[in-house]
């Protein structure tokens, strides 16, 4: 690869830039810059000529015009292999550039921000920088195209030991990475649009989405089957898989990541300390309490069969009381903020299990953002359900007022039932799940799979239904377990024979007006 004499910078984010060049200037390089980069060098004193003292002509346009012209685009371009571009370009005064430093206006940030309108969004549509970086890409084997300020301390380090070039893996990953990022780019501007005038439609005409591939994975669902992990390209401000850090384990399966995933979902419902066991993406149990331990107990108390190779999601960080605890029973793997360092030197002891780490506080992001569903020859897209039902929004329907323990124990089962496959019946006390019944073809069937699997007396539990009682069956079936108060949406077009069933128990029966259900 040739030595790098010449590049250009064109920055809107500055991070790490001051820095950069003046390595770049150290090694050699000649530096050309537009307005705002340039002006930012020569305060810090750093030697670079203006883009447009080079080209001749001035930015123009508000700005809109900067690096569209020939004497930026051929000296890119130009193929140094190819005899006849290089006479070209020196006949017509154009200088070939080795290196192109460009990162692109905010557009993503601008159109997150509260009250951004549609001409400020499309003044934020950069134009000549994705086709500064598209050009550099093309032309990748003779030009090296940063566009991550994390990159520049890698690329000194290795124009250093290059003496002043770079290999043709790096120029070749550094063209890769711009194709990604400008298609990401178009993708936001594309969305953003195709929600009509001022955003007014919820879902875009076209929908584009990316992501990037993290690992490729052993095998997928099942041994005949490949795949790869793929993590969002802009993750939200909350704790994610794809953003998560394993530091211990076997290499993750296609199953463990969507049994961590859905662990990761229900404990974040939760602000008390709570721990949940996952198995086959239905929780086998869940916990809250005081301390983390007390949670995780009771979680694996409800089904400790079903626990055993599970999946634990917790969000608090682990000590080494509670990984004592793991240390006792076969899992899969662990999903938690942090682990503190007893706990990592007792879970080290289990080599095969799957330690992850997400880091920060464990909360849902402001934006909801939407879930997807590829179904053959399509995608469906929904809104996530991040609904929460507060006790004042619950509608008594029975003679009988739940009292505060059975309100609380509702709204803990509530949390449950929405992360449990339809059809779902969950009964729980306050603080702890004690029968969980799953996926279940009738409700009625999912009631008695809960009493089934219940380790301990159902007398004094509530009981939630994740959609309504099409019969008084399922009802019928809690009562006889020992339920005492019931959530549920409501809806049925037999709401009149469910509440007189309830009435009939001494049952108290609450109304959310909201569905769960989960497929």
């Amino acid at each position: 690869m040739a030595k790098i004499q010449r590049a250009i910078l064109s920055v809107s984010d500055k991070t790490g830039l001051i820095e950069f060049a003046k390595g770049l200037s150290t090694l050699g390089v000649q530096l050309f810059a537009s307005g705002g980069t340039a002006t930012s060098l020569k305060q810090n004193k750093v030697a670079v000529t203006l883009i447009e003292d080079y080209t001749g002509f001035p930015e123009m346009l508000d700005g809109r015009v900067k690096t569209l012209n020939p004497k930026i685009h051929g000296g890119i371009l130009a193929v140094r292999a190819k005899a006849d571009h290089m006479k070209t370009i020196k006949e017509h005064g154009i200088l070939p550039f080795d290196m192109v430093v460009v990162n692109l206006y905010p557009f993503e940030a601008t159109i997150a921000k509260k009250g951004c309108t549609r001409a400020e969004a499309i003044e934020n549509i950069d134009i000549g920088g994705p086709t500064m970086l598209r050009s550099a890409a093309k032309n990748s084997q003779d030009v090296a195209v940063v566009t991550d300020p994390a990159d520049y301390k890698e690329i000194l380090a290795k124009l250093a030991k290059g003496k002043g070039k770079l290999d043709a893996a790096t120029h070749a990953e550094l063209g890769r990475k711009v194709f990604a990022l400008t298609a990401r780019y178009d993708a936001a501007i594309s969305n953003y649009l195709g929600k009509g005038v001022d955003a007014k439609d919820e879902y875009p005409v076209t929908f584009t989405a990316q992501w990037n591939r993290r690992q490729t994975l052993r095998y997928g669902e099942n041994p005949h089957q490949t795949s790869a992990f793929y993590a969002d390209a802009s993750l939200a401000d909350e704790p994610t898989l794809g953003g998560a850090v394993q530091f211990q384990g076997k290499e993750l399966s296609y199953n463990n990541i969507v049994d961590i995933d859905a662990a990761l979902q229900l404990v974040l419902e939760y602000s008390e300390p709570a721990a949940v066991i996952i198995k086959h993406t239905n929780p086998s149990g869940v916990g809250t309490g005081r301390r983390l331990l007390d949670a995780f107990n009771k979680a694996r108390v409800c089904d400790p069969v079903s626990a055993f190779g599970g999946v634990i999601g917790f969000n608090r960080p682990v000590t080494g009381e509670v990984a004592k605890e793991i240390a006792s029973t076969f899992f899969e793997a662990i999903i938690a903020p942090s682990y503190d360092k007893e706990a990592k030197t007792i879970l080290s002891g289990k080599a095969n299990l799957r330690v992850l780490e997400t880091g920060g506080a464990y909360a849902w992001s402001a934006e909801a953002g939407y879930e997807m569903k590829k179904v053959s020859g399509g995608l469906l897209l929904q809104t996530r359900d991040r609904y929460a039902v507060t006790e004042k929004q619950l509608k008594v329907v029975t003679k009988r007022k739940p009292t505060a323990d059975e309100i609380k124990a509702l709204l803990f089962a509530w949390k449950v039932c929405k992360h449990v496959k339809s059809n779902a019946i969950v009964f729980a006390l306050k603080d702890r799940t004690l029968g969980v019944g799953a996926g279940q073809m009738s409700r009625v069937d999912s009631a008695k799979i809960a009493v089934m699997k219940a380790q301990k007396t159902l007398k004094g539990t509530v009981v939630a239904s994740d959609a309504f009682f099409p019969f008084r069956d399922g009802l019928d079936a809690a009562a006889a377990a020992g339920a005492t108060a019931v959530i549920q949406p409501g809806g049925s077009v037999r709401d009149a024979e469910l509440i007189a069933a309830a009435d009939e128990h001494g049952m108290a029966m609450v109304f959310t007006g909201v569905r769960h259900f989960r497929h």
